[in-house]
């Protein structure tokens, strides 16, 4: 199977059980989605939309956000990974907006990546989300699911998996995709028991191929 055959069988697949694939942050504004997302770094999507209410009922703009010292931000994230970092994060993230961007959260991502807790995978989350670019953020499950149905090869890094991606995928269907891939390793290509059986895939995925006989017998 060529590499342009693999994209498309994989492609056609995910359109078909992930049909409106999006977020699952829950955001009603670009700036709510970015504070998710820096919240969402090595915590569950579950755990910060649960935060975010709160937090944004208090804080709901830039503006306002900006106001509030890390100690405040802090007492409404305090449930999360990093309580302590995110605060000051999304601090100092804020006062960055208004004061260099007028409290509008920007679409390049290379400006993006200027803003306190934003790295290049959040950049591309916030691109493509909101602003439908075609980037792809690579996360772990993206990391994951890529190398083990074998759409990218010798891929040791997020970069290089983004990079072969994005090479291949239709420019179209970039931003959609990134959802595609993290569905698919949240709920069947999971990292310890990946339900094989049930997926669409197994009859050319790499990992699947590897491990049958050990995956049959499970």
């Amino acid at each position: 199977m060529t590499i342009t055959e693999r994209f498309s069988r994989t492609i056609e697949y995910f359109q078909k059980i992930f049909p409106a694939a999006e977020t699952e942050l829950k955001y009603g504004t670009p700036f709510e989605l970015l504070v998710a997302v820096i919240l969402s770094a090595q915590c569950t999507d579950k755990r910060v939309n649960m935060i975010t209410p709160f937090l944004m009922e208090r804080y709901p703009d830039a503006e306002s956000m900006s106001k509030a010292e890390p100690e405040e931000i802090f007492k409404y994230i305090k449930s999360c990974t990093y309580p302590n970092n995110k605060a000051k994060h999304i601090s100092a993230m804020s006062r960055m907006l208004v004061s260099e961007f007028g409290g509008k959260v920007p679409s390049d991502t290379t400006l993006l990546q200027r803003l306190p807790g934003v790295g290049r995978k959040s950049a591309n989350v916030i691109a493509s989300v909101v602003y439908n670019k075609p980037v792809m953020a690579v996360d772990t499950h993206v990391f994951r699911v890529s190398n083990r149905i074998g759409l990218v090869k010798n891929a040791k890094t997020p970069l290089s998996v983004e990079l072969q991606l994005t090479k291949h995928i239709p420019v179209g269907l970039i931003h959609v995709a990134h959802h595609w891939l993290i569905l698919h390793g949240r709920y069947t290509c999971m990292a310890r028991k990946p339900l094989c059986s049930k997926c669409g895939l197994s009859d050319f995925c790499n990992y699947y191929s590897k491990n049958m006989v050990k995956l049959k017998q499970t």
